[in-house]
């Protein structure tokens, strides 16, 4: 099974995501019961291990904290751009469940993550060479702002990918104190 830790955004959040779901050519747009922030990807484990990775996870205890949304922006460049993203104002609660949730991971038993956390949550994705003309949706939107929201969990996902996309699916979900 395929999986990532994340956090869910509450309803209104992806609602307010999903109004910028549009007028960038090529783009895939994730759909908006999919939108999430990953605060660590797995990929694929086997049922003793996902098993090993809940129960780390469970043990996990963080105070709820605030998250804001802020701007848009994109990783790659050219013809090579792979994604559009909604920002995340950094906090130290954030980056706190990040690195708890890293370490529960490893304890597990899975490498150390090896990229920089770079939080944002993901609004589409662009096919090899299809992403061209997306400057017009970055001036469009990069004033994108949203009241700070309350994250009272994280959740553990399974993701399920098919030729329509991926489809997430929350397993457990860990409340945070």
């Amino acid at each position: 099974m395929r999986l990532f830790v994340g956090l869910p955004l509450p309803h209104m959040a992806r609602e307010s995501l999903a109004s910028l779901q549009s007028g960038a050519p090529g783009a895939r747009w994730v759909a908006p019961k999919n939108l999430h922030l990953t605060l660590r990807f797995i990929g694929d484990v086997d049922n003793g291990q996902a098993e090993d990775i809940d129960l780390a996870l469970a043990s996990i205890r963080s105070p709820a904290f605030q998250l804001t949304l802020v701007g848009v922006g994109h990783f790659g460049s050219g013809r090579r751009m792979r994604a559009l993203w909604a920002g995340v104002e950094r906090s130290q609660p954030l980056d706190h469940i990040h690195e708890k949730v890293e370490s529960a991971v490893v304890r597990a038993g899975l490498p150390p993550e090896g990229r920089k956390f770079t939080p944002h949550v993901t609004l589409a994705r662009f096919k090899r060479g299809a992403a061209s003309k997306v400057g017009p949706y970055l001036e469009a939107n990069n004033g994108f702002s949203l009241a700070p929201f309350q994250i009272q969990s994280f959740a553990l996902f399974q993701s399920h990918l098919s030729h329509a996309g991926a489809d997430y699916q929350i397993l457990t979900t860990y409340p945070l104190d």
